[in-house]
C-alpha cells in the first residue's frame, strides 16, 4: 500500500513539474466554456488529428517515471532545474513518437480498413485478466480505476496498439523474409556473435589460516595450514578421489560440492593461477597457493576452447538478429514516407522547432546503403 501511495505521489510531483517547465511557452492552459467543457488547447495537428497540451504532458510524465525508476531521491523531485533538464532530454523523442504513432494509425484504418472488432477486445480484455490474476470483476475494475482508467480508455489504448502493430506486420513485415546468402553474409561477418567463450571448470581444495590478531603473523598456525595443504595434494596425488577429499577437509563453501567451481572464463582468473592452469591438462593438480584466505590447490577439471557455433544450429537467431536490424530500417523508410504524405500543422512554433530538429538528428544517424 505504501508503494501505491509514493507512486501516486509520485506521479502528481512529475506532473506539477511538467507544469512548472512548461515547453509550450506563452501558452495558456486548457480552459472551460461557459456550459463547463473543456477545450483543449491543440499543440499540433497531423491530418486533422490533434495532439493536445494534456497528451504531451501525460507523455512526459510517462518517460520521466520511467527515467528516474530506481533513481528517484528528494533533491531531484524538488529541483526545478533537474526536472528542465530531463524535460528537455525527453520531449523531442516523445514529440516524434507522438506524431508517428498518429500516422500509423491513421494508416491502418484509413488505407488497410482495420478495427478492433467486440470479440477482439474482449479476447484481450480476458487474456489480460488471466494474465494478471484479476478474474474477479471487483479486483478488474479496481485496477482500472487504480490505473485512472474506464473500459473506454482501455479499449482505446488496445485499439491503439493492434493497430500500429497490425500496421508494421503488413507494411514491414512483408520485406523481413532472410535469403539464406544474407544469413551465411551476417555469420562470415560477425563470428564473435556465434561464438561459444572458453570455459574452464576446477576444483579446489581451502585450508584457511585465521586472520592475525592486532597485525601479528601467527606462523605456527600458518605451518599447521600449510601442513595441512600439503597432505591433502599428496593424497590427491596418489589418485585418491579429489571430491572425496575436499569434502572432507576444505574450508571453503565449494566442499558440498566436492570443491567444483566453474565454469567461468580463463580471463576470469587471478593471473597467478591462470599462468599455472595454462601449463596443465585435465586431472592435473597444481602446487599448493598462498591466498589471503589461506592456502590453496586445484585440479584442472575440464577445459573447453572458444567454439565457433555451426552455422545450421545457429540460422534462426541469424535472421532474427538481421530481422531485427532491417525492422528498425523499414519503419524507419515507411514513417519517412507517411511523414512526407501528411499535412503536420504546428500551433506551436518552440516545440516545431524541437521535432524538426529530432527528425534531422534520426535522419543523420540511419546508415546509408
Amino acid at each position: 500500500m505504501k508503494k501505491r501511495v509514493f507512486v501516486a505521489s509520485f506521479a502528481v510531483i512529475l506532473a506539477s513539474a511538467v507544469l512548472r517547465a512548461d515547453p509550450t511557452t506563452g501558452s495558456k492552459s486548457p480552459r472551460a466554456t461557459s456550459s463547463g467543457d473543456i477545450i483543449e488547447q491543440v499543440l499540433v495537428k497531423v491530418n486533422g488529428d490533434i495532439i493536445s497540451k494534456t497528451d504531451l504532458e501525460q507523455r512526459q510524465v510517462a518517460a520521466l517515471r520511467q527515467k528516474l525508476n530506481g533513481n528517484v531521491d528528494s533533491d531531484t523531485l524538488k529541483n526545478d532545474a533537474q526536472i528542465k533538464q530531463l524535460l528537455a532530454e525527453v520531449t523531442p523523442q516523445i514529440l516524434v513518437n507522438a506524431v508517428d504513432e498518429l500516422l500509423l494509425i491513421q494508416y491502418g484504418k484509413e488505407q488497410l480498413g482495420l478495427k478492433m472488432s467486440d470479440e477482439q477486445f474482449r479476447q484481450i480484455v480476458n487474456n489480460i485478466r488471466k494474465e494478471q490474476g484479476l478474474q474477479d470483476e471487483a479486483k478488474f475494475q479496481k485496477a482500472l480505476a487504480d490505473e485512472n482508467m474506464t473500459m473506454d480508455d482501455l479499449r482505446k489504448q488496445l485499439e491503439r496498439q493492434m493497430l500500429i502493430e497490425q500496421v508494421q506486420r503488413q507494411e514491414v513485415g512483408s520485406k523481413l523474409n532472410i535469403t539464406e546468402e544474407e544469413a551465411r553474409q551476417y555469420y562470415a561477418k560477425h563470428p564473435e556473435e556465434f561464438t561459444e567463450p572458453a570455459a574452464i571448470m576446477l576444483r579446489e581444495i581451502l585450508v584457511q589460516v585465521p586472520a592475525a590478531k592486532d597485525g601479528a603473523f601467527n606462523a605456527a598456525q600458518d605451518q599447521e595450514a600449510r601442513k595441512k595443504i600439503d597432505d591433502a595434494r599428496a593424497r590427491v596425488l596418489k589418485a585418491e578421489d579429489f571430491a572425496k577429499v575436499a569434502a572432507e577437509i576444505s574450508d571453503s563453501p565449494s566442499k558440498k560440492n566436492g570443491g567444483l567451481i566453474g565454469p567461468f572464463a580463463p580471463a576470469d582468473m587471478s593471473p597467478q593461477l591462470k599462468a599455472l592452469i595454462d601449463k596443465m591438462k585435465p586431472g592435473d593438480i597444481t602446487p599448493p597457493l598462498r591466498t589471503p584466505g589461506g592456502y590453496q590447490i586445484f585440479k584442472l577439471e575440464s577445459e573447453k576452447a572458444a567454439t565457433l557455433q555451426p552455422f545450421d544450429s545457429v540460422r534462426d537467431l541469424i535472421s532474427d538478429k538481421v530481422a531485427g536490424a532491417r525492422t528498425q530500417s523499414e519503419m524507419r523508410k515507411f514513417l519517412s514516407r507517411l511523414r512526407a504524405q501528411a499535412i503536420i500543422e504546428w500551433k506551436n512554433a518552440e516545440l516545431k522547432k524541437e521535432y524538426e530538429k529530432e527528425i534531422a538528428a534520426e535522419t543523420s544517424s540511419t546508415p546509408s546503403k
